[in-house]
């Protein structure tokens, strides 16, 4: 086992950290002490402060998303910068950062505005390594797959490309804010840089997780006029309309796409599917007026085929898959947060936290639906 800290780019840094580590699919996530490699030239090391539970990351773990084990989860991080590559200029020890998915900045993709879509995203975010083959993490002496979304922040530390970190205020409540890297601008991306809908407006939110529920606070923010959440648990729904929602459906009610197309008038202009089942996707496109357009987000695996009918589609309605919301990081959080300190999007009451000894207890009530977004906290 290396010291607990060495003499590294002028500073002394941290070699060891408590990671939840994923030995194999379907298995428990098990806290473990784990060693921290060298930086590279463009890496720092954050010290995590709050960690988000993300529906991906169940689905990694169940084997969804080819990422290798074993591996550390976690894509929702947030901390303090401890150590900067030698190649970093923008960051620097100290300054607080949320870290988001990684993306190659140089592609035509990212270059024109989608680092969402970066031609290197899969590398970069499901491989489990460097591009030079080499992992940021060991345990036990062996390889341990970090790089997850970049950053594999379910973990005290984490090693991160620089250009995934996003510069923020040290009097923010740090903690909290590593949901806004995924799930939050998930939603929030899908209705504000996707639909963009017009300020009166209608869209219907299927599902109330923190994802759906990031969609209703952007839907509050583009001055929708009807904003409809479906979701099937009632503690969800109430949050839901508590937010800023006009009304909320049971999803397991009886004939829901005629109740939802009754409710809205004939149609929603927008809708959001989070679950993206067959069934909800389906609904989703079902319940759009004529034009009307919808914005599918949820990860269920490598493939997930389903049936559109085509006739309704014709009929100037559109379905748009959306990635991290088809946001930039570096801009869009920075937005998210203007708009909280101004009160217009009070993402932290999606938020309950648990210490990290806690991770049974968080991952439970993540699974299940108990909380809307469960925040591991150091």
């Amino acid at each position: 086992m290396p010291p607990p800290w060495r003499r590294d780019l002028g500073v002394w840094v941290e070699t060891q950290a408590r990671a939840a580590v994923l030995t194999g699919y379907g298995e428990p996530l098990v806290i473990r002490q784990i060693e921290i490699g060298d930086l590279h030239e463009h890496e720092i090391l954050v010290r995590i402060a709050g960690v988000g539970i993300c529906h991906t990351d169940f689905t990694a773990a169940a084997g969804g998303v080819p990422v290798p084990v074993p591996a550390v989860l976690g894509h929702e991080g947030a901390g303090v910068v401890e150590a900067v590559g030698t190649g970093v200029e923008r960051l620097k020890p100290g300054d607080h950062v949320v870290l988001s998915y990684s993306a190659c900045r140089s592609c035509r993709n990212c270059r024109s505005g989608h680092p969402a879509y970066c031609a290197h995203f899969a590398p970069r975010n499901y491989a489990g390594r460097r591009a030079d083959g080499s992992t940021t993490l060991r345990l036990d002496g062996a390889d341990l797959h970090g790089n997850w979304f970049g950053q594999s922040s379910m973990a005290t530390h984490a090693v991160v490309d620089a250009g995934d970190a996003v510069l923020v205020a040290d009097d923010l409540p740090i903690e909290l804010l590593g949901p806004l890297g995924c799930g939050i601008q998930t939603g929030a991306g899908a209705v504000l840089r996707v639909l963009r809908p017009r300020a009166g407006s209608s869209i219907v939110v299927f599902g109330a997780g923190a994802v759906g529920l990031g969609a209703v606070l952007a839907a509050v923010v583009a001055g929708c006029a009807q904003i409809v959440v479906v979701d099937p648990v009632g503690a969800r729904r109430d949050l839901a309309l508590s937010l800023g929602a006009t009304d909320a459906v049971d999803g397991a009610d009886a004939d829901l796409a005629r109740q939802l197309r009754k409710l809205t008038g004939g149609g929603a202009d927008h809708s959001v599917d989070t679950v993206s089942s067959e069934t909800v996707l389906g609904t989703a496109v079902s319940v759009l007026r004529s034009p009307g357009s919808c914005a599918t987000l949820g990860l269920r695996g490598q493939r997930n085929p389903v049936t559109l009918d085509q006739s309704a589609l014709l009929m100037g309605r559109s379905v748009t898959g959306v990635i991290e919301g088809d946001v930039d990081p570096q801009v869009f959080i920075p937005e998210l947060i203007a708009l909280w300190q101004a009160g217009r999007f009070p993402f932290d009451r999606l938020v309950t936290t648990f210490p990290f000894d806690e991770l049974e207890n968080a991952l439970a009530a993540a699974r299940d639906g108990t909380v809307a977004k469960a925040v591991l906290t150091f």
